[in-house]
């Protein structure tokens, strides 16, 4: 409760006596006696004051009341006139105040204003006050220099990017947390990995020590704070720092995250290794396996392809307690289904090797093979055409196909669809009336085997890569289900369906043995 002589004071103030004005602006703005300490209350009567020329009212405005406070007034741009006061007076801080307002309202600010503005922010960075170093660097363009490549830019767009980096520099030495974010993320984009940690290891560290306890860790972390720890730690693998407690601490705080991909990084960080599963000698300090797969496993968990196959590695070295080759097949094989190229390419190649004590295991080869060359490998598409033959015309086919009309294909259907399947997969007439369709479609390819019934023809796989080819594999199938149990019956032997073929044929062309030709 004010006392008597405060009393006196708020008296005279309100009946516009300017002393008792900056009397009790004092009071409020420095507290004691009877009266709260209120900057906002402070500066309306400081202004009264300073409207009646006094000249202490607008120095203390100007070297106590902050931006948050004279920026919350109906009229900023009035404030503003007393902090240009101020700064006329040699008060630095009085004119970064200042710069802040006219900014805020710049639009609203005459041009003198907009000068004086200026004229006082530069003061103030100059002066070394790190708030306005920071605000003279965003003025100078920082963050959209920051955030553009260096490479390119003309020489005076250089210098301008100097200029407003030098400037963001001091602030950031200055303890401006929004200035060191900024230099560490343009030295990030420069590949500049020293000059990131120099910057953005303090504000890692901060960020640590902001963490209370274990129980809010995760929460208490921002994907900012993540995103610092997940370059600190990249930067520092990148320059080969050997602290490797740091280093180990990072990935944890990363992997505790539930993010798969910092998991991944931990795992292979406690496996030494790299992506590819080759060790990394130039880490000190030795493998930890065990830890290695429990991280790997929850990245594998949420879908990481590449912790599959990095398993697939450590499972197969001989320093592993718990070697084991089965184990290192079941997850290549894990990692080859969730897309990972190199997996899928590796068990093709195992297939391909391996057709000598299984001759069919080509068919798996080329399955895995295909899916390794829709990821781009090229080691795929080589090895592909030595499995596969190319689909070459059937001149047979394309005749055959011109004959037959709608009356014909409503009384032989599976002769027509048989037509059809050599004419889009380049089977000779033996092979399209022999065939097993039904064994020999494996979904990714046919496999054309008709040596049980015709000894001098060759097997052979034939890539299914049309829309037509799979068409005509689903029509014969869908016959089959029709006819269901009588299908054998309606199609007949190998006899029957050549018989058919050649009197439907004969009305135009023969056909010699030999599947060529004849007038």
């Amino acid at each position: 409760m004010a006392n008597r002589d405060e009393l006196l004071i708020i008296r005279a103030a309100r009946a516009g006596q300017a002393v008792a004005q900056l009397a009790l602006g004092k009071r409020y703005l420095f507290g004691g006696g009877g009266l709260p300490k209120s900057l906002s209350t402070a500066l309306h009567w400081l202004e009264r004051a300073a409207e009646q020329n006094q000249r202490d009212a607008w120095i203390l405005i100007g070297a106590h009341i902050p931006y948050d406070v004279s920026s919350q007034v109906g009229e900023p741009l009035r404030a503003a006139i007393w902090y240009e006061r101020a700064f006329e007076e040699g008060q630095p801080g009085a004119g970064l105040v200042l710069a802040m307002l006219v900014f805020a309202n710049w639009t609203r600010a005459h041009q003198a204003l907009q000068q004086k503005a200026l004229q006082a922010l530069h003061f103030a960075a100059e002066s070394g006050l790190p708030q306005g170093q920071w605000l003279l660097a965003q003025q100078k363009g920082a963050k959209e220099f920051a955030a553009r490549s260096p490479i390119g830019l003309s020489k005076e767009v250089m210098e301008r990017r100097a200029t407003a980096l030098e400037w963001a520099a001091r602030a950031a030495k200055g303890g401006i947390i929004d200035a060191q974010r900024l230099m560490a993320d343009s030295a990030w984009r420069e590949f500049d990995y020293v000059k990131y940690l120099f910057w953005a290891l303090p504000i890692a560290h901060d960020s640590e020590r902001r963490t209370v306890t274990s129980v809010t860790k995760r929460k208490a972390y921002t994907e900012q704070d993540l995103q610092i720890f997940s370059r600190c730690a990249t930067a520092l693998l990148m320059t080969m720092d050997t602290n490797t407690n740091l280093i180990d601490r990072y990935l944890k705080i990363l992997a505790d995250s539930g993010e798969s991909k910092a998991q991944f990084s931990l795992g292979l960080w406690m496996a030494r290794m790299d992506h590819t599963g080759a060790k990394i000698n130039a880490i000190p300090g030795v493998a930890h396996y065990k830890k290695a797969i429990r991280w790997l496993s929850q990245a594998a968990e949420q879908g990481l392809s590449a912790a599959w196959y990095v398993m697939s590695r450590i499972y197969l070295k001989p320093e592993f307690s718990r070697r084991c080759l089965a184990e290192a097949r079941r997850h290549l094989e894990m990692a080859a289904k969730t897309g990972h190229m190199r997996a899928q390419l590796e068990l093709g190649l195992a297939a391909w090797r391996g057709r000598r004590n299984d001759p069919r295991s080509d068919i798996r080869a080329l399955y895995w093979l295909q899916q390794a060359r829709d990821q781009g490998s090229t080691e795929a598409i080589k090895l592909i055409k030595k499995i596969t033959q190319p689909v070459r015309l059937s001149e047979w086919a394309r005749i055959a196909r011109e004959k037959f009309n709608r009356e014909m294909s409503a009384q032989y259907p599976f002769l027509v669809v048989r037509i059809e399947l050599g004419y889009w997969f380049g089977l000779t007439r033996a092979e399209a009336l022999l065939l097993q369709i039904e064994s020999a479609d494996h979904g990714h390819c046919l496999e054309v085997d008709i040596r049980e019934e015709h000894p001098r023809s060759r097997r052979r796989l034939i890539e299914i890569k049309t829309g037509e080819q799979r068409q005509a594999l689903e029509r014969f199938e869908q016959l089959r289900e029709k006819f269901s149990e009588h299908a054998t019956t309606a199609e007949g032997n190998y006899r029957q369906r050549l018989y058919r073929f050649r009197n439907l044929m004969s009305t135009r062309k023969r056909f010699s043995p030999n599947n060529t030709l004849c007038t």
